[in-house]
């Protein structure tokens, strides 16, 4: 059976819908309600460092995260400090927050600037054909073609040091991988029962390729995005253990870089927290797209249909 075959093999079930039994397939999981739990975890403390920064600035307030006491430095875990300090005194769990907040705004931000490329390009290649495919091929085999540590790291320098380069820089470079799967479905798509339907009826492109098309291919941009996301706040981390990302901010990059020279003093909560919190939203992402792809594909539903 073809994708809307199956679509309307379930959406025929009592009650039932395609997307409303893939999020009851999905939650019938345990990793992914364990997966959902950490990513609500990590949302809601860079929700709470977003609301602690902006509060910090309109009241022109010092950052309690960069507040220095020499004197209690390098204090392992305790009531007090519940990760600790690091070497200038501050507490590792407020610059953990905050670190998170800007992962956070890393992962949504230069999404938001690849997703939108991607499956816009990837729409009109793979639907249109011709001249249009050709184009949007040589464009995704460029910038394919150019190393992407490099491509990232010569955008930052550009733009400069700070989160925007690091936005454009992620952003501009992650699109490919969409564009490429979208314009495969595309393809596909084109060619079923429901889209000649709709040319006999006499539907513009626009309404064919936006309307009918794209609702039947979403579920790739959706599974996309569970992979970049992660995949930014690595490239982010990298960039800011470099010096070319956040700057004058804690960001996790920059608390592996500066927690690495102590750890064999016997220092490690610092960078533990740190490796322990990248690992924990990174690992969350990539179950849940997993789960995401196994509960939207389609094609993987063929035998059971």
């Amino acid at each position: 059976m073809n994708a809307p075959d199956v679509k309307s093999a379930v959406m025929a079930e009592p009650g039932g819908s395609f997307w409303r039994a893939a999020l009851r397939n999905l939650w019938a999981r345990r990793s992914t309600r364990a997966c959902l739990f950490v990513l609500a975890v990590f949302c809601l403390t860079a929700l709470w460092g977003e609301l602690s920064n902006a509060w910090v600035v309109w009241h022109d307030l010092p950052p309690p995260w960069q507040a220095q006491d020499l004197s209690a430095r390098y204090v392992a875990p305790c009531a007090q400090h519940w990760l600790g300090t690091d070497g200038l005194g501050r507490d590792v769990l407020l610059r953990l927050v905050q670190g998170a907040r800007i992962a956070f705004q890393v992962g949504v931000v230069s999404s938001l600037i690849a997703l939108p490329i991607g499956i816009l390009l990837g729409c009109l290649g793979g639907y249109f054909g011709g001249r249009v495919d050709d184009l949007v091929v040589w464009l995704s085999t460029t910038f394919a073609a150019i190393p992407g540590l490099l491509f990232v790291l010569a955008i930052a320098m550009v733009v400069g040091k700070g989160l925007l380069g690091v936005f454009l820089a992620i952003g501009l470079t992650t699109w490919v991988g969409v564009c490429r799967l979208i314009r495969a479905e595309v393809i596909q798509q084109k060619e079923r029962g429901y889209v000649q339907a709709a040319r006999a009826l006499g539907f513009s492109h626009v309404r064919i390729l936006f309307r009918h098309i794209l609702p039947n291919v979403i579920h790739v941009a959706l599974v996309s995005f569970t992979l970049r996301f992660p995949a930014a706040i690595g490239t982010e981390v990298f960039l800011s253990f470099l010096g070319i990302g956040a700057q004058g901010q804690p960001s996790w990059g920059a608390m592996i870089s500066s927690a690495r020279l102590r750890l064999w003093q016997g220092m490690w909560w610092e960078l533990t927290a740190v490796t322990v919190a990248i690992f924990a939203v990174v690992l969350a992402f990539n179950l849940l797209g997993d789960a995401l792809r196994d509960a939207l594909d389609p094609r993987l539903h063929r035998g059971a249909a």
